[in-house]
């Protein structure tokens, strides 16, 4: 008897571990942290309006260093929330260099405080100049950083948060470090007017423009590092053949910018309603002056904010269009500048000076409608024209912006989108406007730099190209798994 209940006791204690076993077993398979889709996307475009706040005063800054910061910046945020994010890949492995660390799997993270960090500490090192320039501007980084986090403290435990913080951090240096090996355009906003370089000479070539006769801007930028576009697509098509002759191509273009100005600026009879028209692409869209708005290339990440607040887009959508976003415009910059000094063609103000004037002698003072909000002047961009940067981020923009919100379960069609990144301004056109497409919107992005005069249409044309194919590339990495 002693035996049969010792065999009892035995099966029973036997049982019971395997009871607790199975329990803890089926326990760990249920601990599921949340995603990164079970949180809004506040916290990007908080920092991305920040963002264009702080562009808007950075000297230097424009065209090329905007682009290359919301890259690095982009990326980060994205390596930093990956983990949180099933269906999506790290794109670490991609370049060579960049050390993310990694998530510790077993432990939960609070994904926006991640992004959260990671924005204040590169935000900080992309924008150090403004310490001491604009130290109240510069002050807005770290007290967004505290406000945000203070919001987050009472959604999830110290423990959690802190840990958050300190992984997007050290995700944020990792790619800090990594943008450090781009020697050539690494803080290159501090000398954006090399004094050596000295721009070639000869028919039709790019030579600083009237009136102020600015030094050419980031003559090396298309040194920089891309992220998709590869090397043999940097370089854009050739421009049309140079010419003086009033049949050619060249020269019909050239034409086609100075009949457009004038018509805005003296229209016609009947001609009223057309002029204000085009004066407001125009405007609309330049985004040339330091200290009035941010620059070109942020324009589409103000259009970007807009649309992912009024689509509701969580977290993790965000840090995959902020991140194409970023890489995209930091491509198209590079291959624009890249090709504007391979090919240094002249801008249409000197070539109507100097050229067209030769029929018309009215145009011998002709000039754009730029206006140089700081010096008071109409002026043009102080580097070669083609092809066109504006086309060139607005191609690139509006396809990425397509790619998430057209043509699929979000939206079957196209996406009709009003653009109130001006609205209320009073120093200038600021009037909202309103587009059927975002193709449609990079197309008139790219076409306004004709009436505002700065640039040729074959300009923007093939900056739009480029652009979108930079994009591309941007979209063929392997997102997901």
């Amino acid at each position: 008897m002693k035996f049969k209940h010792l065999h009892k006791l035995i099966l029973l204690a036997v049982g019971t571990v395997l009871f607790f076993n199975s329990c803890s077993s089926t326990i760990e398979e249920k601990t599921e942290f949340a995603n990164a889709h079970n949180y809004d996307a506040q916290v990007f475009i908080k920092w991305n309006e920040l963002f264009l706040e702080i562009d808007r005063f950075a000297d230097g800054n424009r065209p090329g260093p905007a682009p290359r910061a919301l890259a690095y910046m982009g990326l980060s945020a994205y390596e930093g929330v990956v983990s949180g994010i099933p269906e999506n890949n790290s794109l670490e492995s991609l370049y060579s260099g960049l050390d993310i660390p990694d998530a510790e799997t077993d432990k939960e993270y609070y994904w926006p405080a991640v992004v959260n960090a990671s924005y204040g500490y590169l935000m900080q090192r992309f924008f150090f100049q403004l310490e001491t320039q604009y130290p109240e501007l510069y002050g807005k980084i770290e007290a967004m950083g505290r406000q945000l986090n203070a919001e987050y403290a009472g959604k999830t435990t110290a423990e959690i948060l802190d840990r958050s913080t300190k992984y997007g951090i050290a995700v944020a240096s990792a790619v800090y470090s990594y943008s450090q090996t781009d020697v050539t355009t690494h803080n290159a906003f501090l000398n954006p007017r090399p004094a050596e370089y000295n721009p070639p000479t000869g028919a039709g070539k790019w030579q600083p423009t009237y009136p102020d006769y600015g030094k050419a801007m980031f003559p090396y930028w298309g040194k920089a590092r891309t992220f998709a576009l590869k090397e043999a697509e940097k370089l854009c098509k050739p421009p049309i053949p140079y010419s003086e002759n009033p049949n050619s191509l060249f020269y019909t273009q050239a034409m086609e910018v100075y009949n457009t100005v004038n018509m805005i600026n003296n229209p016609a009879p009947g001609q009223e309603a057309l002029a204000y028209d085009e004066r407001w692409k125009a405007i609309f869209w330049s985004d040339d002056n330091l200290n009035l708005t941010f620059g070109p290339p942020p324009r589409l990440i103000a259009v970007l904010d807009q649309v992912v607040g009024a689509q509701k887009t969580d977290l993790a959508g965000a840090a995959e269009l902020y991140a194409k976003m970023g890489l995209a415009l930091n491509d198209a910059g590079v291959s624009l500048w890249h090709s504007k000094y391979f090919y240094n063609v002249e801008r249409p103000v000197s070539y109507i000076q100097r050229v067209v004037a030769q029929n018309i002698p009215a145009a011998d003072n002709w000039n754009t409608i730029m206006l140089n909000t700081n010096s008071g002047q109409y002026e043009t961009p102080s580097f070669p024209a083609y092809p066109s940067g504006h086309s060139g981020f607005g191609g690139a923009g509006a396809k990425i912006l397509s790619s998430y919100f057209e043509y699929n379960q979000r939206n079957p069609g196209t996406y009709t989108f009003t653009d109130l990144c001006h609205v209320n301004r009073v120093e200038f056109i600021g009037t909202p406007r309103t587009f059927a497409s975002f193709k449609d919107l990079g197309d008139e992005d790219a076409y306004s730099r004709i009436p505002l005069g700065v640039h040729f249409r074959m300009d923007c044309v093939e900056g739009v190209r480029v652009g979108e194919l930079a994009a591309q590339r941007v979209l063929e990495l392997p997102w997901k798994k």
